[in-house]
């Protein structure tokens, strides 16, 4: 059964991210709390946690569109893990309450980067992201199927996560950790984690995420079969 959010919860999710004193875009909540609510299967949920950001933003054009392309692209990237049909039922409410001027009509990844380029940054971005752990996970997606294991290079870390230019490294870690905890996968949850603090986030920080992504997953119906994982101190 669909839930209805209100500004009341969003605004109490907001405030679970440490506060920087910067600007609203520096606080990633948003992010977390889209694709908890797109894991979750609930996508009528998420133009409204971008009517509620939108309605905060500044009147500046480009700071409107990074903030609608941030939306899109955190969809996107939770894709490969939540799945794309989720993605897409996401997207098409999103563009639905989307201003025609933050709309994107042309591609933002570069079509003709090929496919040897986009292996050997993803193979960095995956090290960036799983460190010393890098390569016994490499192991396992190309032991249980090499198809597994070079489409993780090229198209998960190379091509879908490795693109930066919208949602930084630290975002991109952020989208996969809210995914996996609403689609409770308790292994992939705690790599993800250990990626939020490998790309740059505090403990501090990648435990309000966790906790961002619980309570919104949780508002969206979502049950675990155990305890999601804690963040370790490292």
């Amino acid at each position: 059964m669909p839930f209805n959010t209100n500004a009341t919860f969003l605004s109490h999710l907001k405030s679970i991210y440490p506060s920087t004193g910067i600007s609203n875009a520096s606080n990633p909540w948003y992010i977390v709390t889209a694709v908890a609510f797109n894991a979750s299967n609930e996508p009528q949920a998420v133009p409204e946690v971008f009517d509620y950001v939108l309605a905060e933003a500044g009147q500046e054009r480009e700071e409107r569109l990074l903030l609608a392309r941030k939306f899109r692209d955190a969809l996107f990237k939770a894709g490969l893990t939540s799945g794309y049909s989720k993605t897409i039922n996401s997207l098409a409410a999103l563009h639905e309450v989307m201003p025609p001027e933050l709309r994107d009509t042309t591609m933002l990844r570069d079509k003709t980067t090929s496919i040897q380029d986009h292996e050997g940054n993803g193979r960095a971005f995956f090290r960036e992201t799983y460190g010393d752990t890098a390569d016994s996970v490499q192991t396992l997606l190309d032991t249980i199927y090499p198809d597994m294991g070079y489409f993780s290079n090229t198209i998960g870390y190379g091509y879908t996560y490795g693109f930066t230019d919208i949602l930084s490294p630290l975002e991109t870690s952020y989208v996969l950790v809210a995914s996996l905890i609403a689609s409770d996968t308790p292994r992939q949850i705690n790599w993800h984690l250990h990626g939020a603090r490998r790309n740059g986030a505090t403990l501090e920080e990648v435990k309000a995420v966790r906790q961002i992504a619980i309570e919104a997953a949780s508002a969206a119906g979502v049950k675990w079969k155990d305890v999601v994982p804690e963040v370790k101190d490292s």
